[in-house]
């Protein structure tokens, strides 16, 4: 039975989707962020892409934006030389973070208190929100501009990613590396895994998967193009990926073989993510907008429906599906 893949496609950027994150599940479900070169970082409704807010105030373009677990609190980095935090359920700006380059990345710890910037001055800064006014700790050794940096290990170690083709693991409290991988490309996109403790990176067109403690390679996996992103679900069954051809690519995370590629972006995809729940993964396009997948096409869940009239059906007909229609914001 054929069941075609159709994305719920988010529109109202205007530029291209650099970035995105989702919060844990709250009792309100669960919400995803933005980066966009347009400056406009967005909210949304995770499960259906139901924009919810604009978050107003960068004068430049947002290549980092992410959300605490409890979709209490937003971050973003900028082009204005600025990280700042916001209140996501006001939408009101609370801090900004003035930096002396432009940033690149955002990260809260586990618990909210601290944020870990890195942008182009190739510092990682911890600031504590608590202490608006202290100045923040700071962690140099890179020799390019950081691209994503990221707490790991209960937020005593921060993972980071470079244009100098390094990851450094970082300890917090010593601020030295403790370890360094090097590799013959830049690296385009680290995402950690705290529930089996893996780092999923991508760089060139390899998609590769390391022990996020010891840095020790587990398996890595070529695909058909030069891949900017790539996501492991939540059950560790399958990941996906996203590069220049504007296909989404769907692997067996066990046997490495890929079960699926869709196309519905117009450019290249620069990041794609699955949902805390695991029924959806969201990508960003130089196309300028978001487009929402389902892990099991066909199964009833947020917008989509799924309808199998029992007298349609045949043992070759295909399933009726009903897509979801286009979300604006």
């Amino acid at each position: 039975m054929a069941m075609r893949q159709t994305p719920l496609t988010c529109s109202g950027h205007t530029r291209p989707v650099v970035d995105l994150a989702f919060s844990g599940i709250t009792p309100y479900g669960y919400f995803l962020i933005s980066a966009c070169k347009d400056g406009k970082p967005m909210l949304r409704q995770g499960d259906t892409g139901d924009w919810i807010g604009t978050f107003l105030g960068h004068k430049g373009a947002v290549w980092g934006a992410t959300l605490n677990k409890e979709a209490t609190k937003a971050a973003t980095a900028a082009a204005d030389f600025t990280a700042k935090v916001w209140d996501a359920v006001t939408g009101d700006e609370v801090l900004t973070l003035a930096h002396k380059h432009i940033v690149k990345s955002v990260n809260f710890t586990e618990d909210s208190n601290c944020l870990l910037t890195g942008g182009n001055d190739k510092v990682l800064r911890i600031y504590d929100l608590g202490k608006p006014e202290a100045e923040p700790q700071e962690i140099a050794g890179h020799t390019s501009a950081i691209k994503k940096a990221l707490w790991c290990n209960n937020d005593q170690q921060i993972l980071s990613a470079a244009e100098d083709k390094t990851i450094r693991l970082w300890d917090k409290n010593t601020k030295e590396a403790v370890k360094t991988l090097s590799f013959d490309a830049s690296v385009s996109s680290m995402e950690y895994i705290p529930d089996g403790e893996i780092l999923v990176i991508t760089y060139g067109r390899t998609i590769a998967f390391y022990s996020a403690h010891s840095l020790d390679l587990i398996k890595a996996v070529d695909a058909p193009a030069s891949i900017h992103s790539a996501s492991l679900h939540p059950e560790k069954d399958f990941f996906v990926a996203g590069g220049d051809d504007f296909k989404l690519y769907k692997y067996d995370y066990t046997t490495k073989e890929e079960m699926e590629s869709y196309k519905g972006h117009f450019g290249p995809i620069h990041c794609v993510r699955f949902s805390p729940d695991g029924e959806l993964y969201a990508s960003g396009s130089e196309d300028g907008t978001l487009r929402l997948w389902q892990t099991a096409v066909g199964k009833t869940y947020g917008l989509w429906k799924c309808v199998l009239p029992e007298e349609l059906l045949s043992e070759n007909s295909e399933a009726l599906y009903c897509p979801p229609a286009e979300i604006k914001a």
